[in-house]
């Protein structure tokens, strides 16, 4: 079975690794080209690059997924199989190219949460459950059959750093069993029920502003489904405030608008919602680090009365 791996991110790389661990053969990985960043703008590969490179893969960057050339290399490498995580769309003219199509990992149980964003919604919905699915690629996103899905516990502390952790982790176990079932004969494919389909959008600058008028447990599941990135905000004295880690609370007993600070001390800041409060653990100024609450109100002149996100 000669596998070309496609991906970009750090979730990603637990499944190149496995496959290669695994003993697959793994003839090329594809990538985002590396990208200038910051003030110098220095090259920055992707962190499937970095990995592919570690381990002596034949690393592919196409500026274009519709380039030719790139085409033409892909089919002298003789695929049986493209493994896709986290990476981008395929053009039909890509899975035309192996043998036994293309296969992705898809971080929910499909067919809820399709897109590109399915850890950050389940979190941000306050599910209790997710979990991964393999599954074969068709040309309408994340709608071909279904392969195999691993559930995953939601556990209360989650937020989407420690989420994804864990399940980056167990798709490339399920990756691995997949790759498995199909060179053995194993694996049953499993048509999409589309009624039971939901979405789930890219993460905007907009979904990441606070709404104070939302109730406190909303809001709890925002800040928690955008951490540690992008960072639900607000803004406070004119900058913005990022909010990393919270929790909720019951209503204040005084009479407050939403997102009015109603307590602030050496070690506690409250923050009135549209129902309850909602108590800041760890938070970010803009201009500066991430801190705990205790540190930033050690260095942060607020006051009770505040409004935020005015």
């Amino acid at each position: 079975m000669r596998l070309i791996f496609m991906g970009n991110p750090e979730f990603a790389v637990p499944t190149l690794q496995a496959l290669v661990g695994s003993g697959f053969d793994v003839v090329g990985v594809v990538t985002n080209p590396d990208q200038p960043v910051g003030r110098g703008r220095n090259l920055r590969s992707s962190a499937v690059a970095l990995a592919a490179r570690s381990a002596n893969l034949k690393l592919i960057q196409p500026d274009s997924l519709n380039d030719a050339n790139f085409h033409s290399e892909l089919r002298n490498l003789l695929p049986d199989l493209f493994v896709v995580v986290a990476f981008r769309i395929l053009p039909q003219i890509l899975l035309e190219i192996p043998k036994l199509g293309s296969v992705n990992l898809h971080g929910s149980l499909l067919p809820r949460y399709r897109g590109a964003a399915p850890i950050q919604w389940a979190l941000i919905n306050g599910d209790k459950l997710t979990g991964l699915t393999t599954f074969l690629i068709k040309p309408k996103v994340d709608t071909g059959d279904i392969i195999d899905f691993v559930e995953l516990p939601i556990q209360p502390e989650d937020d989407y750093g420690s989420l994804a952790q864990r399940m980056q982790l167990a798709g490339a176990n399920l990756m691995v069993n997949t790759i498995q079932n199909l060179i053995a004969g194993r694996a049953v494919f499993h048509t999409q029920d589309n009624s039971g389909a939901t979405k789930a959008p890219k993460i905007t600058k907009e979904i990441c502003r606070i709404d104070w008028d939302q109730p406190n447990s909303a809001i709890f599941n925002l800040i928690r489904g955008l951490a540690p990135i992008p960072g639900a905000f607000t803004t406070f004295a004119g900058k913005r405030l990022k909010l990393f880690k919270s929790v909720c609370l019951p209503e204040s007993e005084q009479a407050a608008v939403s997102g009015e600070i109603v307590l602030v001390s050496d070690t506690e800041l409250q923050i009135q919602t549209g129902s309850g409060v909602l108590a800041v653990e760890s938070c970010q100024l803009e201009g500066k680090r991430r801190l705990d609450v205790k540190e930033f109100l050690r260095g942060t002149s607020i006051a009770r009365g505040i409004i935020l996100g005015e």
